[in-house]
């Protein structure tokens, strides 16, 4: 996977998933529909008129659009692409003039999207798709935003890492009350406390801080009173580590959700596997062409890494994950090829959570 390729992202059910693919024959980009949530994997190239700028970005949906933005001169234009026979039909859906538009991780109902316009100052928030009139303004808030992860199935609660006077840490913007913003990570008051990844099953949240006196990846459950903690094992000498992916389904369990990890060493990139319960972090080798850093898992323990190849354009590797009481390695399923006791002041819920 050529760290410069556009990212790959997958819906939240994992019915689909959408990147920007090169061309072989023309070396040009397009947006290309991965199908995932049938027996077998399978591709739809959505081409336009002419190719893509590689800065654009490609958001699925559960219905099995694609949203796409787009800068054109001082706007960003948005629109959804869908196969029709031989070509692609596009809807525009508007645009937004500002200086930067990123969109935001798809939302949990598969049908809504969100995106940040980011100003020197302040940040706001838009809904972009699931409105009758166009991109829709939601929020202001104050300072840079960045990141972006949904802390509940209702797609109500969005938290943000907000960065305000030269320290960042990460909020909730609450959709339901007009998007009011509350503090969600608080280390400690000078720490950078960001998240990374979150599971809106367990609770169980991942974050990244340099509050023990250097960065480094702690975890918590959300409306917890105990205090970040850091796992030795999640410090790997002369390695990158990034959760990707959290198993589903793990209601009110957040030590026994298994996490996948992207592990980068100058040697390669594997694949790394953790849960709160264990002291370990497992490493294994990803599928020839992983798309690395994207994955998913299934509620029963599978995780799935996409992957491409010369040979294969759309391939999903199955990587069954033993019981946390086994000591055994994870075991590779047959691919078919188709196409933190510092300050004593953990993360608090926000009252209107519970």
């Amino acid at each position: 996977m050529d760290s410069r390729r556009p990212s790959f992202t997958i819906t939240a059910d994992g019915s689909y998933a959408a990147w920007l693919a090169l061309s072989r024959a023309t070396g040009g980009w397009f947006p290309e529909r991965w199908t995932l949530g049938g027996p077998e994997p399978y591709a739809v190239p959505l081409p336009g008129s002419q190719p893509e700028e590689p800065d654009s970005e490609v958001l699925p949906l559960a219905d099995g659009r694609v949203l796409i933005r787009r800068r054109v001169a001082e706007r960003y234009a948005l629109s959804l692409l869908y196969p029709t026979g031989p070509g692609t039909g596009e809807l525009p859906l508007g645009a937004i003039e500002c200086p930067y538009l990123s969109l935001l991780p798809p939302a949990p109902d598969g049908a809504s999207a969100y995106a940040l316009v980011h100003g020197d100052r302040t940040t706001t928030l838009w809904r972009v798709h699931g409105t009758t009139a166009g991109p829709e303004l939601l929020a202001r808030i104050n300072g840079r935003c960045s990141g972006g992860a949904w802390l509940d199935r209702e797609g109500r609660l969005l938290a943000l890492d907000r960065e305000l006077e030269g320290i960042t840490k990460t909020v909730v913007v609450d959709l339901g009350r007009c998007g009011e913003t509350s503090p969600l990570l608080q280390i400690t008051d000078r720490s950078n406390d960001r998240l990374v990844l979150a599971d809106p099953d367990s609770g169980l949240l991942l974050v990244r801080s340099d509050a023990p006196g250097q960065e480094r990846l702690g975890w918590g459950v959300l409306g917890s009173s105990r205090p970040v903690r850091f796992p030795e094992c999640l410090r790997q000498q002369g390695a990158a580590v990034t959760p990707f992916a959290a198993q589903p389904g793990q209601t009110l369990s957040p030590e026994g959700c298994a996490v996948a990890f992207r592990v980068d060493r100058e040697s390669g990139t594997s694949v790394g596997v953790w849960r709160p319960a264990e002291r370990q972090l497992r490493q294994f080798p990803g599928p020839q062409g992983w798309v690395a850093g994207a994955g998913l898992w299934t509620a029963c323990g599978e995780l799935r890494l996409p992957y491409a190849t010369p040979h294969v354009s759309c391939g999903l590797a199955r990587v069954r994950m033993p019981d946390p009481e086994e000591e055994q390695e994870p075991e590779p399923l047959p691919v078919t090829p188709r196409p933190v006791p510092l300050q004593q002041a953990p993360h608090a819920r926000p009252s209107r959570m519970t």
